[in-house]
C-alpha cells in the first residue's frame, strides 16, 4: 500500500512539471544583427586615473521598436587606441514603428596611463574621435 501511495504522490508531482512547462509564444526571436551606427558619445570625464572605472555612454536611432541594442565590437588596436562598433539585433514580431534613440554603455578601466583615443563607428567610413587622459 505504502509502494502504490509513492507512486501516486510521485505521478502527481510529475504532472505538476509537465503542466508548469508550458510553451509560451509571447516573445519574439532574434533574425538578425547588424552594425548601427553610433550618434553621439558622452563621456563625463576626459580625465582619469588608473585602475577607476568610467562609463561611456553611446547613443544611436533605431527605425522601429523591433530593433534594440545587441552589443559592441571593442577591439584594442594597440595599447592607448580603441575602436567601438555597436550592433543592433532585429527581431520578427509586431512592433511599433517610428524611430527612437537609446544608449549603450562601456565600462572603461585603464590599466597603464596615457592618452587613449576611443573611434566610434558613425557610418561608412565615418568614426567620432574622442580621448581620454589616464593619470
Amino acid at each position: 500500500m505504502k509502494t502504490l501511495l509513492n507512486i501516486g504522490v510521485s505521478a502527481a508531482i510529475l504532472g505538476l512539471f509537465v503542466i508548469s512547462c508550458d510553451d509560451n509564444d509571447d516573445y519574439q526571436t532574434i533574425e538578425t544583427v547588424d552594425k548601427i551606427k553610433i550618434d553621439s558619445v558622452k563621456i563625463v570625464n576626459d580625465t582619469m586615473d588608473v585602475y577607476t572605472v568610467q562609463s561611456i555612454k553611446t547613443y544611436s536611432t533605431y527605425s522601429s521598436h523591433c530593433e534594440g541594442f545587441y552589443g559592441y565590437d571593442y577591439v584594442h588596436s594597440d595599447n592607448l587606441t580603441r575602436t567601438v562598433t555597436a550592433y543592433k539585433y532585429i527581431t520578427n514580431g509586431p512592433c511599433a514603428q517610428g524611430n527612437y534613440t537609446a544608449a549603450g554603455q562601456i565600462n572603461f578601466s585603464p590599466q597603464h596611463t596615457g592618452t587613449y583615443t576611443f573611434k566610434f563607428w558613425n557610418g561608412d567610413n565615418n568614426w567620432i574621435t574622442k580621448t581620454i587622459v589616464v593619470e
